[in-house]
């Protein structure tokens, strides 16, 4: 999905700079149920760890793993209290981000409450302490991959301090939505509803990282000193022409960045003053919009009548890989789903732009 979290004024898409399309890369999914902890430890790709039970009674844990090349979404869920030895691949970093219930779990001693995430790089084993009836998700990202994306947006902090860090803040409306998000891919992948090849598995890996580096960055605002409001005017409406340019696949804020020439600070400083907005938010709303006009179209016969025109090919064309959340955002932005849009609306035909 589009990981639109715009709403948390927060993510957009993919790295900068844009990397090819992998036309043989795809996304695998591998779900497992353990009735032992060391069973359940062994179930997780790509670990070196220990699980030691502390609590009494019949273990159960469940894993459902989302492996997208450089990147891999998982979500664990334990039915006892564990003390878990962990330890990821070499050139790796963790992120761990738990769903609070009765009782939180810990960090090398650190707790991880409704405010934080765990994170830890590869190479340095840690200790987790988890309470019974323990959720949570995790996303390992590939070292390259992360210090490319961290360089592009001129925030190195976190890698450089990662060996320090074991706990990085996120208020919880935010983490709470994250999680809402994680699952939701790790259900569409099981079901088998993401197909997902080329720009589209590219474009889901960037968008975790984007999200995660967008909602965990410090947020200061940067003035634009010498810049007048024609000048911030002029870059925002550079960035819609440049979207729309590029309207089949969803472009992100370092790829902006790269193609205007300004930070990542600065851009967002410019959609707030001119559109009171994320850039991420703006882009998005830019695209629904699109694909509504193109929907309404079709509808009156004015978009090629000749040829088919599904919601599915039209969502596809502005960026919109994720049918289910395409529909959902549709919906909450427009009060109608896509599909009675196509089935007719009253008026003059849209322009296409």
């Amino acid at each position: 999905m589009t990981i639109d979290l715009s709403c948390l004024d927060a993510p957009v898409h993919v790295t900068a700079p844009r990397p090819p399309a992998r036309v043989t890369a795809c996304a695998r999914v591998h779900t497992s149920v353990a009735h032992d902890a060391d069973e359940q430890a062994r179930n997780l790709h790509g670990w070196r760890q220990t699980y030691d039970q502390l609590s009494p009674g019949r273990f159960t844990g469940t894993l459902t793993e989302c492996f997208l090349d450089d990147l891999t979404v998982f979500r664990e869920v334990t039915s006892h209290a564990l003390r878990q030895t962990c330890e990821i691949d070499s050139d790796a970093y963790w992120f761990g981000i738990p769903i609070l219930r009765d009782g939180m779990g810990r960090i090398d001693g650190h707790a991880i409450d409704g405010e934080a995430l765990a994170f830890r790089p590869g190479g340095i084993e840690f200790e987790l302490t988890t309470p019974a009836d323990y959720e949570f998700f995790g996303i390992v990202i590939g070292g390259e991959r992360l210090r490319r994306h961290a360089a592009a947006l001129a925030h190195l902090g976190l890698v450089d301090r990662a060996p320090r860090t074991e706990l990085v803040h996120i208020d919880e409306p935010h983490k709470v939505q994250l999680c809402a998000w994680l699952r939701a891919v790790l259900e569409e992948s099981t079901r088998g509803a993401l197909s997902l090849t080329g720009c589209a598995l590219e474009h889901l890996q960037a968008s975790v990282l984007e999200t995660l580096v967008a909602l965990i960055e410090p947020r200061q605002p940067e003035p634009l000193a010498a810049s007048t409001h024609q000048r911030r005017q002029a870059i925002v409406a550079h960035a819609r022409e440049y979207a729309i340019a590029h309207r089949e696949r969803a472009i992100n804020v370092p790829e902006l960045c790269e193609q205007l020439h300004v930070s990542r600070r600065t851009l967002q400083y410019c959609f707030q003053d001119v559109l009171g907005m994320t850039p991420a938010a703006y882009l998005r709303t830019l695209r629904l919009n699109g694909a509504r006009r193109d929907l309404a179209n079709a509808a009156r016969g004015t978009l090629d009548p000749r040829a088919t025109h599904s919601v599915q090919e039209i969502a596809a064309s502005w960026g919109f890989w994720h049918l289910s959340q395409f529909a959902a955002d549709y919906r909450r932005l427009f009060g109608v789903r896509p599909s009675e849009t196509l089935k007719g609306m009253a008026g003059a035909p849209l322009r296409s732009n």
